[in-house]
């Protein structure tokens, strides 16, 4: 029969005020007499006074009862706080202490069964758990739940597991479950976009757990993941990591996490599913049954409490939810002003050649920073070995040959004349625009015309025209040998060749070749 402690406290004080007799105690608090006996053995043995008994608690009058009483007044304390310390080396037993502690004086020294459970006592007290008051909005904590959710693949029908992650604000207990493929950064970073909209808001401070995705080096001052910092920066929250192995840092995430696996996890690992997608269409119900679950000690639930203390505190949302990117790791920049991303090369100003620069890579932006400025922004190209460069970035030379285009040489040659427009179309004649060949062959043709004047030019060109042959070896040759100039001091140009005795007319051929 479990004792009250209403019984136990008036048997003691009946016993240290009174002369009665232990039958007549016992049979008026209740208790056979032989416990009365025992109550009266160990009191007398305790040393401790009525006085001394009205001070004690009532689980200390039961400790004392059970003939494990507070410390017997005269015995020397041991210092609880060196031996713990002690204890925590390898292979360090009790009983070498308890030896070393009895060395000093054996008289006034604890036996070795009172030692140990004294010792025992300190250390349960070690190990308490401090009731905290959170305020409204302040704060959520997250966290990844160990057990996860099967689900097969409709295309390679292998069968994938889903991480759960869980949050849970620190005022209300209001919770969000969302499934995610992995627990790397851009599905940490999706979990987290999922949960504010399920809030509705931000909170001020999140306390996640040390996962890479989170933490990159945990410490006294921890290093935030890249990316989730620039999340935190777009939302304006403050992020607080809970000490590496200290769970009592995010203890509201410990008892959600359980909660979850309890009531979502355990029932979806029983049923079956093709996609995340399904796991957090059933997750979505069951959670909303979860939520709205009365709670025990307090009036409403959990939606309820979130509605009426947290959702108003909350800051609101920005505009657009924050895009996932990727920190890519330094690299020097090459002679071309150029950096590889995802096997495609981006330009970045000429000048930074030989500098290290780092690349944020999104799934439709490429960010080029240097010393955390950020000096180029490209569209994200999916092109393996190709390139993209922003004309603003080569030096004047390279922008001088990059703007040699089809079009400016027709429009330079329209400047001309007519015979040189027709000698720059000829160039690009079944080529694209962009060709190579075509536009050297007109840099040359630049080159001829600024050598020999615009007007010798022209009438080259119409030389060339004259005998269809537009290549930039004619016209060198018809300016060189100048030929042009015979045109243009009116001598007409020769209509046949002149008659010569080896030049063979058609008759010789005719003839079969025979002379």
């Amino acid at each position: 029969m479990k004792l009250k402690q209403s019984q136990m406290r008036y048997a003691v004080e009946l016993i240290l005020s009174t002369s009665l007799s232990n039958r007549k105690i016992a049979k008026m608090v209740g208790l056979a007499p032989n416990t009365i006996r025992r109550y009266r053995l160990l009191l007398k043995d305790s040393g401790h006074s009525l006085a001394d008994v009205k001070e004690m608690g009532d689980m200390e009058i039961r400790s004392l009862l059970k003939g494990k009483g507070l410390p017997v007044p005269g015995k020397r304390l041991p210092d609880w706080d060196f031996i713990y310390a002690k204890m925590q080396r390898k292979h360090q037993v009790l009983t070498e202490l308890w030896e070393d502690y009895r060395l000093i004086d054996p008289g006034d020294a604890y036996s070795y069964s009172q030692f140990t459970h004294y010792f025992r006592r300190f250390c349960a007290k070690l190990d308490i758990t401090m009731r905290q008051t959170h305020i409204a909005g302040e704060v959520v904590f997250t966290d990844f739940c160990g057990k996860r959710i099967p689900y097969r693949s409709l295309k390679t029908g292998q069968e994938l597991m889903a991480e759960v992650f869980v949050a849970c604000m620190g005022c209300s207990n209001y919770t969000f479950a969302y499934a995610v493929p992995s627990q790397k950064s851009m599905h940490w970073i999706e979990a987290h976009n999922a949960m504010l909209r399920f809030y509705g808001g931000v909170p001020e401070v999140e306390v996640p757990d040390n996962l890479k995705s989170a933490v990159t080096k945990a410490g006294k001052i921890p290093e935030l993941n890249r990316t989730f910092n620039d999340w935190a920066i777009h939302y304006g929250i403050v992020i607080i990591p809970s000490r590496v192995r200290k769970p009592q840092d995010k203890s509201k995430a410990e008892n959600a996490v359980r909660l979850i696996t309890i009531w979502i996890i355990n029932k979806l690992q029983q049923e079956t599913f093709f996609s995340v997608a399904e796991i957090n269409a059933r997750i979505a119900e069951l959670l909303e049954a979860f939520n709205n679950r009365s709670f025990k000690r307090l009036p409403g639930n959990r939606l309820s409490r979130f509605n009426e203390f947290d959702k108003p505190m909350l800051n609101p949302l920005p505009a657009h939810s924050f895009e996932y990117a990727e920190w890519i790791s330094k690299q020097k920049v090459g002679p071309d002003y150029h950096v590889y991303v995802d096997n495609h090369a981006y330009s970045v100003p000429f000048m930074l050649v030989s500098e290290d620069v780092e690349a944020r890579l999104s799934e439709k932006v490429v960010e080029l920073y240097f010393n955390g400025k950020r000096i180029a922004m490209h569209a994200r190209q999916f092109q393996p070995g190709g390139h993209t460069t922003n004309p603003e970035h080569r030096p004047d030379k390279h922008k001088a040959y990059a703007e040699q285009t089809a079009d400016k040489f027709i429009k330079w040659s329209k400047a001309i004349g007519p015979a040189a427009m027709q000698t720059v179309y000829a160039q690009f004649e079944g080529k694209p625009d962009y060709s190579y060949v075509g536009r050297n062959a007109c840099s040359q043709l630049q080159s001829l015309a600024k050598q020999y004047g615009d007007e010798r030019f022209e009438h080259a060109c119409s030389r060339a025209a004259a005998i269809r042959s537009f290549t930039v070896k004619s016209i060198r040759s018809i300016l060189q040998r100048k030929l042009d100039l015979a045109e243009l001091d009116g001598i007409p140009l020769q209509g046949q060749l002149p008659l010569h005795q080896n030049v063979r007319g058609s008759e010789y051929f005719k003839l079969g070749g025979q002379a």
